[in-house]
């Protein structure tokens, strides 16, 4: 079976390895949900991995511009932020899809331009608290979406997809886990709702396949990835039955032909919770991209078993840009400093050190 270090071709994107940097917010967006010079940098540092999927990228027009933020894809500015991104990955020999998101109900007021209501797929909030810039505050009640209100949300993706084509990514990952929009509408512990889109699995994917459809007037299937997580319970999120749930949802992206398909597995589930990537693997055929906390010698053995065929990591990539070489040279790793994961500037970001710099 296949080894860390062994070529991959999703699509027709051709791979140097299976090492996948994951998507990572990292607050680092200027003024305006703008990535700038900085990004450019902390990415153009990791394009040794085979494929970087950027951090959670806002499709919604309405996201409030305050700083320390998260990026977004929906006007010029952020468009031409991006396409400096894009332009420095590839100079430096890198590949990167975008990965586009939509909060939902994890979004506050606070973060909502004129202090909207969040919306959801149905009027439940989200659990624990989100930290805005007056601190942590409990998650607000959001507002379950109308029928006719859906086809906005699917053409945001649409269009921010768009945009991502003219900055010159070279593909998109939809952000459909973490208890995020789309998270959302496909787990049964958000998503009550008796109409076109809640009840059967098929109904709660619907907003999903609706999103691949419409971004596929402007990127070609192989080019799009779908990023999906049955078990995090992170912002309250739950499920009734994920493995049988999310095997069903991962049948019906199967016959599509996308890039790949991206599910979150921690390497060991808390009790009680299914293990789901087995049936996901069985009832998806295309490529496989697990992630959950793996470390050099899990992701050589998930190759190995046939588990997956790429694995993302985070972590590892915040603290080596070149990680791939440190790997292929069975060197040491810089440790990460968790303290700087959100902060602003340079520090915990772009300043760690690469092995090229420390030989000398």
């Amino acid at each position: 079976m296949a080894a860390l270090f062994s070529p991959l071709t999703i699509g027709d994107l051709a791979l140097p390895s299976r090492i996948v940097m994951a998507p990572m917010t990292r607050h680092r967006a200027s003024y305006g949900k703008i990535p700038g010079e900085l990004s450019a940098l902390y990415y153009a540092q990791r394009a040794s991995a085979a494929l970087i999927i950027s951090e959670s990228t806002e499709i919604d027009p309405f996201s409030a511009i305050d700083v320390p933020t998260r990026p977004g894809l929906t006007n010029d500015d952020q468009e031409a932020g991006w396409r400096l991104v894009a332009n420095t990955v590839h100079k430096a020999g890198g590949r990167i899809f975008v990965q586009l998101s939509h909060m939902g109900r994890t979004a506050h007021p606070s973060q909502l331009c004129g202090g909207r209501q969040p919306v959801a797929p149905s009027a439940l909030a989200a659990a624990g608290t989100v930290y805005t810039a007056k601190g942590a505050e409990p998650y607000a009640s959001p507002r379950a979406l109308e029928l006719d209100e859906i086809p906005t949300i699917v053409a945001g993706f649409a269009a921010a997809s768009a945009r991502a084509k003219s900055a010159g990514f070279d593909g998109i990952e939809i952000h459909g886990a973490n208890g995020y929009l789309v998270d959302q509408f496909l787990r049964d512990g958000s998503n009550i709702r008796t109409d076109s889109y809640g009840g059967s699995v098929k109904n709660r994917a619907r907003i999903l396949l609706e999103i691949i459809e419409a971004i596929e007037a402007h990127w070609p299937l192989n080019r799009i990835g779908v990023r999906l997580s049955p078990t995090n319970p992170y912002q309250g999120m739950s499920d009734s039955d994920p493995a049988s749930h999310f095997a069903q949802i991962a049948g019906l992206l199967d016959p599509l032909g996308l890039a790949y398909l991206h599910v979150v597995e921690p390497l060991v589930q808390p009790e009680g919770y299914p293990v789901t990537a087995a049936a996901i693997r069985l009832a998806f055929t295309g490529p496989l991209i697990l992630a959950g906390g793996f470390k050099r010698a899990h992701a050589e053995q998930a190759l190995a078993k046939g588990r997956a065929d790429l694995i993302a990591f985070g972590q590892a990539f915040i603290a080596n840009p070149d990680l791939p070489m440190r790997w292929r040279q069975n060197t040491t790793l810089n440790s990460a400093d968790k303290s700087t994961y959100y902060t602003q500037g340079a520090k915990g970001y772009t300043d760690y050190p690469s092995l090229e710099l420390v030989q000398g």
